[in-house]
Parts: C-alpha cells; structure tokens; sequence
C-alpha cells in the first residue's frame, strides 16, 4: 500500500475485506498532529542496522565509539565482527552523531522450547493476606503453586503505573508510565521493617483486608489505605546501600518519574492543565520544584525500588512474561517526560472488525515516526528495558503497531482514522538486541487486522505468535511451533460466559452490536472439535477444550485461571467505560482455595502430560 512522505497510508482494508480510503481532512489532522516543522528535521539518516558477519559500506568512512568506550577509525567498510550493542558513529563530513544498532537478527529463544503455564490478571489473585486487591506477594504465592503443578511460566496483564493520585487509572493498559511499576502492588508486609511496627499498621491492616471480602476491586479505597501505611514505613526508612544504587542505576528517569508525581498530587493528574512553567520537565521551575520536594520526591522513588524488590522476588518461583501495552496516557509521565516524541493530538486505536463493528479508539498516544528515529530510538529502548527487568519473557500487545499504528485524529470518531507506517525494520533490531542481553523470550500479540508479510516477519525474528482456540478454525495440532496458544483472553468471553451464553447478554446488555455468527460459529466450532453437546455440563466443557488446547505443538501454551474457577464475567469489554467494572472483577476464590480447586488441578495435570509427551 502507498503512504504519503508523512507515512500515513492512502487506504486500509478492514477485517471484513472492505477498502477504506484516507480522507483529506484525516491526513490534515493527522500531519497537523505530527508537528509540522520537525518533518523537516527527519531526512537525513541517523541509525544505522548492522548483524554480526555483515560489511556495512560506509562511504567517506566513520569514526566509531562502541558501547565499552572503544574508539575505532575506519575506512569503506564496517567490519563483520563488531560486538552487539548501540554505537556512536560519526560520518566523515556530517556534524551530527549516528547511532549503529549491531543485533542479533533475531529475539532470544531456546532451543526446542516447550512449556504451559497460567494467564492471570494480578490484581484478581487475592489471598487472606492481600490488602484489598492482588499484590507482589501474592504474585510469588501464586508462582510457587504454578511451579508445583507442573507449570514453567507466567503471562501476567501490564504491570506499569498509572499516575498514582485518586481516581486511580483501573485499565493496565492505560499507563501513566511503561518505565515503572504500579505502587498499589507492593504489599506492605514485605516492605523491610514492616514487622517491627505491626501495632502501627495493625488498622490500616484490617481495613484493608476486609475489603477481600467485596468482589470488586475499591482502587481508590485500596490506594488511600496502602499509601498511609507506606508513608508511615517512610518516615522510619534510614536508607540503604541499595536504594540509593537502584536510584544511581534508574537515573534521570526515576527523578523526572518521582517529580512528576508529587507535581500531580498538588496540581491534578493531568499535566496539560498544570501551569505552564511546569509542563516543560526541563524548565527551571520543575528544578526548583525538586529542590524544594526533596523528601516527597524521595518517597516516589522508594516505592520504585520497592516494588522492583518485590517483582524480583517473585520471579524467582517462575518464568514471569510481562504485557507491553500498545501506548500511554496522554495525561500521564511518559506524555509529560517525552513530549517531543509523542502524537498528543492522536489516539491509537482500531478500525471496525466483526468483533467490534464500530471501531475501537484506546485513548493511547502514539510515538511519532521520524520524531523517534530523530532521537535513535531512546524512549523505545528505555520501554522495552523497564519491561524486561527480571522477565523471562515479553508479550508486546498489538505488535503490528511495529510496523503499523490506526491513529485516529483527537475528537474524531474510529471509523475516521488511518493507518501511520514505522521504521519496523530498526523497531525490530532494538526489540531482538534487547531480548537477546535479557535472555527474555517474545511473544507478538498479532489478534485483528494482520497484513500476510507480518507474521512471516516475525517469525524470522523468533517472535513468537498469539493464536487463540475461539478464533482459529485449523486442527489444534497444526497450529504453528513459534506461537503462544491459548482458548481466549482478557478481552473476549470466557468459556463459561460463551458456553452458557452470558457474555452474549451482557453485550447486548451494554449495547455492544456483538456479531451474533462470529459467537455461534465459535460454539459450533468448539462443540464440534472437542465432541461435546448442548447437554455436556461446564465442567466436561472446559476439560475437553483443554484436551484440544493440550494438542497444540505451539512452544507455549497459556490456560486462565478464569476457566479453572468457571469464571463467567470476563476481564475486560472494549468499547465500554463506566458500564462494566473492566480491570475490576477478582476472582471468586482467594489463593489458598484455588489451590485445592479439582478443576484446577486437571487442568495443570493434562497440560503438564502432554507437554512433556510433545517434547
């Protein structure tokens, strides 16, 4: 397909075959929201892609500083066996620096790879000990069981910041911050020196803990109880060694991150509204706003460090796969602290499919093509960085975003949108560098409109597939190896809400135009493959399409806790905001009687058999 010198393509085709072609004033707003003068800045060639054993011809020759500060001079030709990592270059006659990408040409990935593991959303995974919503601690509870049954990893929804003042952010895919870690899952009783001040905390302990008792989640109430208690183990915080080491090692970006939040408590969550001399995160009164905060500032920084603690710990049970979201708040720290690179006046969303008729607008903003490859690609390393930290894996939500994002123009309607085309092939160095020093595997979430050369494309790459049974209409067994299979998602019904039809009256409930055949074809389909009736009881149902699932030759295979709890409501419904909890619902049982779950157990046990049967 053609696109224009600002990337934005001329037409789209929708899931349902129909063409689309880009309208004037979409392509005006769209450019509008790129920012006209810095195309200008965007022609001349800045990041260079090179793998191990290629020559890259250099005309004029280069002088290079590699990462470890080694300083080369050379003619023509860039050697072939230059180390992996991100290098300065400059080109003989060019004031400006380059940056050479030496990557490995594709991500991380073990040999013969086989494993099954649980798809949880952390905060519906409660334990008596949870104060009000799931917590780090919970997490390494959870790891521990998963271990024991056979399990090898973990697929875990977002667990990125929101902007940490009330009304708290619920969707964690809606982030403040994709560099930091959301606060409301540290738990406070692992916080060093928490046992010695149990009397102090003892009512805030309470409090909180009865709030397990209500199955929705109370964010807020959560927050409000959680932060007191943090505050008052602050108070008697007298420092550590490696606090102050993780505060060296996250540098400039945790101070901005802590600064920004301590500006949203007294001015409001949303940046754009702040006074002006606060918006800009370089200006000088945002320095003096530091100087003066120094102790609250501190504070935001501790609760980074932990909540990395803790995340660390609980990885240690289990190979832990952490969820990219596709964008970021507008209102948020990365909105604020990058604004240069980001497409304020854009939303990234989706055009109409069957599953979804009128579109999808996520509320996200995008980065800006040239405005990324202009600043060699800093805040997409510093992304994909923060969210490898102690994974052994990355899920990257809608990865056809590296190639291609449907921006919808601020105010419009989805269906006004276009597609905005990206340097996927430098995209695709970073992501395979950075998997391969993290040891992390990737996995590309590749559901909706999918172009034929993308998942070609990363499967080159060893970035593995996302296939899902509700979709898929193959035999289970020829499925592909480089994929991540699993029944459904956090976004679509579960078994039972599909196999006793109240997903579907909730849709309509809501006024959603669900597609009635694409849910009955999933139901034919299912009853079909897995020999099942319309008088087979739930339970038989989600062993049997497990039976299926446990068929898949596919490298990682993913089960929901859902459907071990026969969970009707699902995680989350696109579309809807005030009227379903998204983000909300946990689960019916807390840990401790999940573990004892007959359902549960057959599950682990049949995907534990035939994963080693596959091997």
């Amino acid at each position: 397909m053609k696109c224009d010198s600002w990337g934005i393509l001329n037409e789209y085709w929708d899931a349902r075959g129909v063409s689309h072609l880009t309208s004037e004033q979409t392509r005006q707003a769209l450019r509008s929201a790129m920012g006209r003068e810095l195309l200008k800045t965007s022609s001349q060639k800045t990041v260079y892609v090179t793998r191990p054993g290629e020559a890259l011809e250099i005309p004029g020759g280069c002088d290079l500083t590699l990462e470890d500060g080694t300083h080369l001079v050379l003619e023509g030709f860039l050697p072939g066996d230059l180390p992996l990592g991100y290098h300065k270059m400059n080109l003989r006659g060019q004031s400006e620096e380059n940056l050479l990408i030496v990557t490995p040409g594709r991500c991380y990935f073990p040999q013969g790879l086989r494993s099954w593991g649980w798809s949880l959303q952390l905060y519906s995974i409660r334990s008596r000990q949870s104060w009000g919503i799931g917590d780090f601690q919970d997490l390494k509870l959870a790891s521990q069981w998963s271990a024991a049954s056979g399990a090898q990893v973990l697929l875990l929804n977002p667990l990125h910041t929101p902007t940490p003042v009330s009304p708290l952010e619920s969707s964690p895919y809606y982030p403040s911050s994709r560099c930091f870690l959301n606060p409301l899952y540290i738990s406070v009783d692992q916080v060093p020196g928490a046992h010695a001040h149990l009397n102090d905390l003892e009512s805030f302990a309470i409090s909180a803990r009865a709030l397990n008792r209500e199955r929705l989640i109370d964010r807020d109430r959560v927050w409000e109880l959680k932060s007191a208690a943090l505050r008052l183990l602050w108070s008697r915080f007298g420092g550590h060694p490696a606090f102050e080491a993780y505060c060296r090692e996250r540098g400039q970006l945790l101070r901005h991150f802590a600064v920004f939040c301590v500006l949203a408590e007294k001015f409001g969550k949303d940046w754009r509204n702040w006074e002006a001399d606060y918006r800009d995160p370089s200006s000088p009164a945002v320095g003096r706003f530091l100087s003066a905060h120094l102790k609250e500032v501190d504070f935001h920084r501790w609760l980074q460090w932990l909540a990395d603690n803790q995340l660390k710990s609980a990885s240690q049970e289990i190979g832990i796969i952490q969820d990219l979201p596709v964008g970021v708040d507008p209102a948020g720290y990365d909105a604020w602290y990058s604004q240069e690179v980001l497409a304020l006046a854009a939303r990234v969303g989706a055009p109409p499919d069957r599953f979804n008729t009128r579109g999808q607008d996520w509320g996200l903003v995008p980065f800006i093509p040239h405005c990324l490859s202009r600043l060699k690609y800093r805040p997409f390393i510093e992304t994909l960085r923060a969210s490898l930290r102690h994974s052994r894996g990355l899920r990257i939500d809608h990865v056809m975003g590296l190639f291609r994002l449907f921006w919808i123009p601020e105010g419009r309607q989805a269906t006004e949108g276009a597609y905005v085309v990206y340097p996927w092939q430098d995209l695709l160095a970073i992501v395979d560098l950075e998997s391969y020093r993290a040891g992390a595997v990737i996995v590309g979430e590749d559901l909706g409109t999918v172009e034929d050369h993308v998942r070609e494309t990363l499967a080159a790459h060893s970035i593995l597939s996302y296939r899902l049974l509700w979709f898929e209409r193959c035999k289970p067994r020829d499925l592909p190896y480089l994929a991540v299979a699993a029944v459904t998602t956090h976004d679509l019904p579960t078994i039972a809400g599909l196999w006793r039809g109240s997903d579907l009256k909730t849709q309509l409930r809501l006024g959603l135009n669900p597609d009635l055949n694409a849910n009955r074809e999933i139901r034919d389909y299912i009853m079909s493959a897995a020999g099942l009736t319309a008088e087979s009881s739930l339970e038989e149902v989600i062993e049997a399409i497990y039976r299926l699932l446990a068929q898949v030759p596919s490298a990682i295979i993913m089960a929901n806790l859902e459907d071990a709890l026969t969970v009707e409501e699902r995680p989350n419904f696109p579309g809807t905001a005030s009227e379903w909890p998204n983000w909300s619902i946990a689960l019916p049982e807390l840990l401790e009687e999940l573990q004892h779950r007959p359902l549960a157990g057959k599950l682990a046990r049949q995907l534990s058999r035939q994963n080693v049967a596959n091997r």
